[in-house]
């Protein structure tokens, strides 16, 4: 079962950081450095993002010895999330334009 999202101002900047790079693999310090947020906003906002089935996450397979720091954990879009995060995203451009009387033209996919 999937839990619905609200699309928070600080959710649309973790949301446009994937997108920046769809199928790339993010780990946590990275997506803080992207969005400006700290791990008290991010990880709550990925966790949710997993519930809802638009993240989702895996550790990576180091040896933390060898590699002289610990695992990450990385997560992407899946599909869906891929999907819900466009929409929403402009979802949210069109409002914005709409409140500042701004026409943009539609960016493409």
């Amino acid at each position: 079962m999937t839990t619905p999202v609200r699309v928070t101002a600080a959710v649309s900047k973790v949301l446009a950081a994937f997108l920046a790079d769809p199928a790339a693999d993010r780990y946590g310090l990275d997506l803080m450095r992207a969005t400006g947020h700290p791990s008290g906003t991010l990880y709550p906002i990925l966790l949710r993002l997993q519930h809802a089935g638009w993240v989702e996450a895996v550790w990576e397979e180091i040896d933390p010895v060898a590699a002289a720091r610990p695992a990450r954990r990385y997560y992407r879009l899946t599909p869906d999330g891929l999907i819900a995060a466009r929409t929403e995203i402009a979802a949210l451009r069109q409002q914005l334009d709409r409140a500042t009387g701004t026409v943009t033209k539609p960016r493409p996919a």
